[in-house]
């Protein structure tokens, strides 16, 4: 089947960079977002998000009339769903498990349905809970009844459906989305048969084809696994705290044997996937996903242990200075991102450190993110947006949560005895 027009519903992290990519071979592209500004931002050739070189592929794309941004879809002959799939709030309470919140995925499956014509493949690359491919054939049917879809149709259904879902890395995502193999789980044959032939437009990578459940469940298993192994590395961080070990210095000594590979500990797990995709294993499977339940809320306790190692250094700095009080000790955290050096702040365990210590410390706290040039509104009149020099010259307890390679280049210059430094990445 030719592709002369794509859809991309979502022009986030992951709809933004696939739209680009399909645009440089010279595909038209029609993205769609209910974000008015970013629509906007990308029509004026810009990006609203920090990816290195994206700027430079939309900036051409744009220019060149192979994309462009709109908040109503048009018609086109594949529609790439890439919306967030959160959790509901009334599940996000301490001893329950989540419950994926797919209304993102029902809104945009409504938004598209008018626009459908036969000959149409609609692709999910949002990760999802197991099912929610089927979930959204189900919207598109309810909405298009003059269609037919493969769960009633099969092979000879109008409209072709899959999952693909994305497993590419921040700060690196335009190659990762060329070079990377493809999973690519098809309600029929027919449907993983066209799906592979949209991504060989621009995937070097193998596309392997597999159905639409098993698919689903492979990027919830990649990062389950993960996640389980980052638990093991956070949890021997608390016991080596306890024990008086240096964690750095036994992970990098047991990472000699030959067959052994652990993970670095952190603050905890962030970002829309790590920390929420095992989530959606855990709420289909209960009873069965007991060691993946365990390693998240292992993750998921390790913020609280920053925050109580930051009271303890506020105890501390009182005791050796008993004519300050709290109110006069100036905390720094530097980092708010879920990972290094990007601006993505998604589920991120050192915003949520920085947020509850802020809440919490009746002094200043001040925040450092070479990233964001400015806090979500939100968080504005929690803590202070500062540059590294500011922290540095009035912080008495500094908070390394995060590894930005700016802080690597400094932290060596910037570590003074003054300080009082915990340090949740080991680059101090």
């Amino acid at each position: 089947m030719q592709f002369n027009t794509i859809s991309v519903i979502g022009l986030g992290y992951i709809g933004l960079p696939t739209a680009a990519v399909f645009a440089s071979r010279k595909i038209k592209v029609v993205g769609v977002d209910v974000n008015q500004h970013a629509v906007d931002t990308i029509n004026r050739g810009e990006i609203h998000i920090v990816e290195p070189d994206l700027d430079m592929v939309v900036h051409a794309a744009v220019s060149e009339g192979y994309l462009k941004a709109t908040t109503t879809p048009e018609p086109a002959e594949a529609f790439l769903i890439a919306v967030p799939t959160p959790f509901k709030k009334a599940s996000e309470q301490e001893g329950q498990v989540p419950e994926p919140d797919l209304s993102y995925i029902e809104a945009a499956s409504k938004a598209i349905a008018p626009v459908l014509a036969s000959g149409n493949l609609v692709i999910l690359e949002s990760t999802s809970p197991v099912g929610a491919t089927e979930k959204m054939a189900e919207w598109l049917a309810e909405a298009r009844p003059d269609l037919t879809f493969p769960q009633t149709h099969g092979e000879g259904s109008d409209i072709r459906i899959a999952h693909c879902p994305e497993r590419v890395l921040p700060g690196h995502v335009l190659r990762e989305l060329v070079q990377n193999d493809r999973v690519v789980g098809g309600m029929t044959p027919k449907c993983s048969e066209q799906a592979c032939a949209l991504y060989k437009t621009f995937v070097e990578g193998e596309c392997v084809v597999t159905n639409a459940r098993t698919a689903e469940m492979a990027k919830l298993t990649e990062n389950s696994f993960r996640d389980v192994n980052i638990a093991f590395a956070n949890e021997l961080s608390i016991i080596c705290d306890e024990l008086d070990i240096n964690v750095w210095e036994l992970i990098a000594l047991a990472n000699r044997h030959p067959r052994v590979n652990i993970l670095q500990p952190g603050p905890g797990v962030g970002g829309h996937c790590i920390a929420v995709d095992p989530w959606f294993i855990v709420s289909k499977t209960p009873e069965q996903a007991r060691l993946i339940r365990t390693a998240r809320e292992v993750n998921d306790s390790k913020p609280e242990w920053v925050i109580n190692k930051v009271k303890l250094a506020v105890a501390e700095y009182l005791q050796e200075n008993p004519d300050k009080t709290a109110k006069d000790v100036t905390i720094a955290c530097y980092g708010l991102a879920f990972k290094a050096d990007i601006d993505d702040l998604r589920e991120s365990p050192a915003l949520a450190i920085t947020q509850k210590i802020a809440a919490e410390h009746p002094g200043k706290v001040l925040a450092v993110e070479p990233n964001i040039k400015m806090l979500p509104a939100t968080q504005k009149d929690q803590f202070e947006l500062v540059s590294s020099a500011t922290a540095d010259a009035s912080a008495a307890i500094k908070v390394l949560l995060v590894d930005h390679q700016e802080f690597k280049q400094q932290a060596a210059s910037s570590l003074d005895q003054t300080y009082k430094v915990i340090d949740t990445r080991g680059i101090f």
